[in-house]
């Protein structure tokens, strides 16, 4: 076929984008499905996705590992910025804009401008896939199960059905529940979470139920240089390496499970259980760290920058250059994050409970409300300029009341 007829679709494995390589392949395409690999997942899950790819008629699977470019792109400004969408979901869905940058790529190699997702036409995703597409370049998107949408009601059961009738396995929990894997952690929606209802034990992922927590506390060491995670317990290893390793540690201690609430950007509400072990730590002891070693100004100013970063990130903006800007001020007020952390959890909660670095900005001989190198008179001079206004507004208002 000629690269006209040529469709590169990011490919899960999941019921939508299996869905979508039979639709794509109805319409005339050679479909080229990519798994892009964005950690969380056994190798075994990754050979079965190829081994589906191919019983649905993919005529060649690609894998691309970016655990790498995640930590880099992603990752390290999260943890500078401490952002969370609402103050609560660590932006676990920004994989996808990697995915789609490998999936054009490959549409470049092969000399084709058609890409293709299995994003809905009700959810967030489908913005973030279709905004990077049109800032990276000029392709042609196609979405079949938007398609579908606007034939079809009960979608879900619409591409099962499509799927059984080609002899095609519907791939376990498909029926129930969406869950989606990566580096950063694990997702789950469908069912009783769509209904606002008590999720129920088989959203259980990576973080385990009291019942399951080990009986001793757990102890861990990150250590930042620049504001990144360098050492784990004294160890050197590469980020992604050390998100693994505390997703795996702290799991199973309970740590790391929230259920969001958040306004889809085209008007709906979402609902969804995430569960971030080892983000929640990573911004937990980088926080403490730099809450420790930047000045008042650069500490409160984070809150801000984070705020806008995250908005960015959430609808779609990943590559828009105001998102660059604001790491560009992130990246700067790095330079002197060094220091080890030491995390603590007997079981559900997490605490920073002790910091080292040579940069903590303290007086060597104040200790806080004991002692300082400051005079009783002198604190009570600046408490009498710094209550100024606040003061003559009292005095004032009282005399004309």
């Amino acid at each position: 076929m000629s690269a006209s007829n040529t469709v590169v679709l990011a490919f899960s494995g999941g019921l939508d984008t299996s869905y979508c390589v039979l639709a794509l392949k109805e319409q005339g395409f050679e479909v080229h499905t990519v798994f892009v690999d964005t950690g969380g997942i056994a190798q075994e899950e990754i050979d079965w996705i190829e081994q589906r790819a191919r019983a649905l008629g993919s005529a060649q699977h690609h894998l691309v590992d970016v655990s790498q470019a995640i930590w880099d792109e992603f990752v390290t400004p999260l943890v500078w910025s401490h952002a969370r969408m609402l103050g609560e979901y660590p932006l676990l869905c920004s994989d996808r804009y990697l995915i789609v940058r490998r999936c054009l790529a490959l549409c470049d190699e092969l000399g084709t401008r058609h890409f293709a997702h299995g994003c809905t036409g009700m959810g967030n995703d489908q913005l973030r896939f279709d905004q990077t597409v049109r800032s990276v370049g000029d392709y042609v998107i196609h979405a079949p199960v938007r398609e579908l949408q606007k034939v079809a009601t009960d979608i879900r059961n619409h591409e099962i059905g499509i799927l059984e009738a080609a002899g095609v396995e519907v791939p376990q929990k498909s029926g129930q529940y969406s869950i989606n894997e990566n580096l950063l952690g694990v997702t789950v929606s469908g069912s009783e979470v769509d209904r606002f209802e008590t999720p129920g034990p088989d959203t259980w992922q990576w973080v385990r139920p009291r019942a399951e927590w080990p009986g001793a506390p757990l102890e861990l060491k990150l250590t930042f240089t620049g504001g990144v995670a360098t050492h784990l317990d004294g160890e050197a290893l590469a980020g992604p390496e050390i998100l693994k390793r505390l997703n795996r540690a702290l799991g199973p201690y309970g740590v790391g499970r929230h259920i969001y609430t958040g306004d889809v950007s085209i008007g709906l509400k979402g609902h969804i259980v995430f569960e971030c072990p080892g983000i929640d730590a990573l911004l937990m002891a980088h926080q403490a760290l730099e809450d420790t070693v930047n000045t008042r100004l650069q500490n409160q100013f984070r809150h801000i920058v984070a705020q806008r970063w995250a908005e960015l990130v959430y609808t779609g903006f990943f590559y828009e250059p105001h998102k660059a800007d604001l790491e560009a001020y992130l990246a700067s007020s790095q330079s002197h994050v060094d220091g080890t952390v030491t995390l603590h959890t007997q079981g559900g909660s997490l605490l920073a409970v002790a910091i080292d670095s040579p940069n903590i900005l303290q007086d060597e001989g104040a200790v806080y409300a004991q002692s300082a190198s400051w005079s009783p008179e002198e604190a009570e001079g600046f408490i009498k300029l710094l209550g100024q206004s606040s003061t003559m507004a009292a005095r004032v208002r009282k005399a004309t009341s």
